[in-house]
């Protein structure tokens, strides 16, 4: 049995002694804060995979500048959100103005931004450079990083507060939402920025494809605990935090890195909660429990 000690020591410990420790997670907390009711609402709305493909989209943007400036947070952030705002409206555009549905056009500007972005750096750049934009490290998350992570999760939170109803209708019936004269359109769009600011904020700790991790699977191991819009994004919101600090943990006691290590302690979660989770899980239909007989 684990002396309480040796427990605080290994799961308090690391945080109270390195700054960069309580840095980092700082920044889980935030990025959970705005990814969360974000990838919530990308499941309601069928979007996981575009979600994914707008994670890729990042990377020729911020690759450009990291051509312009190196390692500057604010050149990579800015390239970045405008890589990915403009492949999300063109897919949009390509969609509307063709046959090609709008998730085939995110798998084909997924590829060619990915593509893209890999070479623009290793035209410049090192390996390690390389490294570095794709998979991130958020123990290196500094001070500069951590206030534009929080403010993108604050923008995230208080644009969320005031779309609330007509998002969850676009993401329900979006016919009625039109039909009725509401802003289904804008909705639609301010939504888009969300999801590319919230996936900008996340490269610069997880990197370009991984961004989309702690977005999608903590929304996506939601569903098997909660049924209601709000307790779905609060379960997120928690599960995203969770996965931060294990796999926090994991990477500073075993020596991994820390963004694949957040990512797979959140894939853990998903998958015990396919097969034990209260809502819709193989457990709750194979094994249902007892119903109340009058």
């Amino acid at each position: 049995m684990i002396a309480p000690d040796a427990l605080f020591d290994a799961v308090v410990g690391p945080f109270l002694e390195f700054a960069f420790m309580r840095r980092a997670l700082a920044a889980c907390l935030a990025l959970a804060l705005g990814c969360g009711p974000v990838g919530v609402l990308l499941v309601l709305r069928r979007m996981s995979l575009m979600g994914d493909a707008m994670s890729h989209a990042v990377l020729p943007g911020a690759a450009i500048g990291f051509l312009a400036a190196g390692l500057s947070l604010w050149a990579m952030s800015l390239g970045g959100f405008l890589a990915g705002l403009a492949v999300a409206l063109l897919a949009g555009l390509v969609s509307r103005a063709t046959d090609l549905r709008e998730d085939a056009s995110f798998a084909a500007f997924y590829l060619i931004s990915l593509a893209g972005g890999v070479l623009i750096v290793s035209l410049r750049g090192s390996n390690i450079d390389l490294m570095h934009v794709l998979f991130g490290t958020i123990l290196a998350v500094d001070d500069a990083g951590l206030l534009m992570v929080a403010g993108i999760s604050t923008v995230t939170l208080l644009t969320l507060a005031l779309l609330y109803r007509p998002l969850l209708v676009e993401c329900f019936d979006p016919g009625y939402l039109r039909a009725v004269g509401g802003p289904g359109a804008a909705c639609h769009l301010v939504f888009l920025v969300l999801v590319v600011l919230n996936l900008v904020g996340g490269f610069q700790a997880l990197g370009t494809l991984m961004a989309v991790g702690l977005m999608m699977l903590p929304a996506a191991t939601a569903r098997f605990w909660a049924e209601r819009i709000w307790s779905l994004a609060l379960v997120a919101m928690a599960i995203a935090f969770a996965s931060g600090v294990g796999g926090l943990l994991l990477s500073f006691h075993l020596n991994l890195p820390s963004g694949p290590s957040i990512i797979l302690v959140a894939g853990t979660a998903y998958l015990l909660s396919v097969g034990l989770g209260p809502v819709g899980s193989l457990r709750a239909r194979w094994f249902p429990g007892r119903h109340l007989e009058a």
